[in-house]
């Protein structure tokens, strides 16, 4: 008996000794606060996130906020009374949650911000993609498109904002429309669908075709709205290609109405990068090393960080999706994370 017992301690012995390495690797526990789960982009970030993350070695926990800053601005203070590692954070409202960045950063936690830039405040990190910049090739875009409808770039847009507590939505708006300046027979008519909500986007579409029924073209700041307003279209009637569509984050959805000729145009955000380079710098921010102003390659992405007076920024570049490139794999919409393990920076 006695034989068997210190065999069995044997091998348990040998296992948490096989096991302790793995145990001892993890870094500490990051945890994102995702604004909503609403649409396709956010429950993406979910994904890559704790995908990269854990390639680089730490522990990861999500929370969601369904669009409340309250609730957001409440999750904050608990995760700092449990001292993570680090707190990767999409702010609800960019300006409400400055006070919660403080609080957490005087409690020694980095602060990461994800997808939506805050510079109200300092942060440890900011990865986000080139989001006025993605309204430059929105521009770009819909020049062509105007152009190849009525013989010049003249015409009347419908542009479907996000929520405007968003600064990804109001930086997209600032590209596009200081680029489309230039063309002065184009008119623009601006509206937000609040909290994102598709719904809201739907309404704006439908009320809108029935206000000015010659609108050529209608760009909504993320794939999710362009479904309703494809809804709003058909129920007036439209078929595809009747009005011209544009988005802008690259999502599932918008991939499949470019396929279905709904869609024109798909600007990406770059999620798998975004999510990728938060993990290439996660080491640098626990430990509170400096992070190097220059370019850096993520996953093929040449992405650019500078030191701004929020804190060192990354800029990643998006892309224009069409029927010609849409299925390329490279596109997070098309669902297919790199398998190869993201490298920290040293």
């Amino acid at each position: 008996m006695k034989r068997i017992l210190l065999a069995v301690f044997g091998i348990l012995a040998l296992a948490f000794a096989t096991l302790t390495p793995a145990f001892a690797q993890s870094k500490g526990v990051v945890y994102y606060l995702v604004p909503t789960l609403l649409d396709e982009f956010q429950t993406g970030s979910v994904t890559a996130l704790e995908l990269f993350l854990k390639q680089a070695g730490y522990e990861f926990k999500s929370l969601n906020a369904d669009n409340k800053t309250d609730a957001q601005q409440s999750q904050m203070n608990d995760v700092i009374a449990l001292k993570p590692a680090a707190i990767v954070l999409a702010a609800v409202d960019f300006n409400a949650l400055k006070p919660s960045i403080e609080a957490a950063r005087a409690a020694g936690i980095p602060v990461v911000e994800f997808d939506r830039q805050i510079t109200s405040t300092p942060s440890d990190f900011t990865s986000v993609a080139g989001t006025v910049e993605i309204g430059h090739v929105a521009a770009d875009q819909a020049e062509k498109l105007l152009k190849a409808k009525n013989g010049s770039v003249k015409g009347k847009v419908l542009q479907v904002l996000g929520d405007p507590g968003d600064p990804y939505t109001l930086d997209i708006q600032k590209g596009f429309e200081d680029k489309m300046k230039a063309f002065p027979d184009v008119k623009i008519i601006s509206l937000p669908a609040m909290q994102w909500e598709a719904s809201n986007a739907g309404t704006i579409v439908a009320d809108q075709m029935l206000a000015n029924p010659d609108i050529d073209l209608i760009f909504s700041h993320a794939a999710h709205l362009s479904v309703a307003a494809v809804a709003s279209l058909e129920a007036a009637g439209k078929k595809p290609g009747d009005v011209m569509l544009m988005s802008s984050n690259g999502a599932p959805v918008g991939l499949d109405l470019i396929r279905k000729g709904w869609l024109n145009v798909e600007v990406e955000q770059p999620l798998y990068a975004q999510a990728a380079a938060v993990a290439m710098f996660m080491d640098k921010v626990v430990k509170k090393q400096e992070i190097k102003p220059g370019e850096y390659d993520v996953i093929g992405l040449k992405s650019t960080v500078t030191k701004e007076a929020w804190g060192p920024n990354i800029k990643i570049p998006g892309a224009a999706i069409t029927k010609e490139n849409v299925d390329n794999p490279a596109f997070w919409g098309n669902q297919k994370p790199p398998t190869d393990a993201i490298k920290p920076v040293e």
